[in-house]
């Protein structure tokens, strides 16, 4: 996330680090206010809990990277060319954060999503919704090549599903390995699974 100003911005931008970086039960309120700069008075005036702010952090990383999103699934792409671009993304993040904190730290959503989901269903249900906005976009790139006779799929939905699904799996591989080259296998994955040649334009 980018660097904020007010006191709400430098709470979200600290919550969604911490807990990408490490976990959300190893995160405590303190440590968040301390990384934030801002004081605990401060953190109960706007969230009335940490699960409140987990959820608006994790909502404004979507606001701040739909942009990028927006033009890597843009119809001027072709269809291919748009996942091949997906999985650019994907590992650009993630060389991102290994450059900063020394360790690969995989899905943010899903590390989240598998530490709370029988916890906390403020909180899975909001990382189910994100899981979900990824899925519209790989879905639409799947209609359309499918529709030029690029991909031969039954069901765009499903195969979007299951891709999502991959590349989740080779992420949480280079987490627990803390090994970035696992990650060149996302894109020739990917391109088998949807039984292209090659996905490019």
């Amino acid at each position: 996330m980018a660097k904020t100003g007010t006191a709400k911005e430098k709470l979200l931008e600290a919550a969604f680090d911490l807990i990408w970086n490490q976990s959300y039960g190893a995160v405590g309120v303190e440590q968040i206010c301390e990384r934030a700069g801002v004081n605990k008075g401060s953190f109960y005036h706007f969230f009335p809990s940490k699960s409140d702010l987990a959820v608006a952090a994790y909502e404004e990383d979507w606001r701040e990277k739909q942009p990028r999103l927006d033009r890597i699934f843009s119809p001027q792409n072709p269809p291919l060319k748009r996942l091949e671009l997906w999985c650019e993304y994907i590992r650009e993040r993630q060389k991102q954060r290994r450059e900063k904190y020394g360790r690969v730290c995989g899905c943010p959503y899903s590390s989240i999503g598998a530490e709370l989901a029988t916890q906390d269903e403020k909180v899975r249900l909001k990382v189910q919704t994100l899981v979900e906005r990824n899925l519209r976009y790989l879905e639409s790139a799947l209609v359309d090549a499918s529709r030029e006779g690029l991909i031969e799929i039954e069901n765009p939905k499903v195969t979007a599903a299951r891709v999502y699904s991959a590349a989740l799996g080779l992420l949480l591989q280079a987490r627990i390995r803390n090994d970035l080259r696992l990650l060149d296998d996302l894109t020739p994955m990917i391109t088998e699974m949807v039984g292209a040649r090659a996905v490019a334009c």
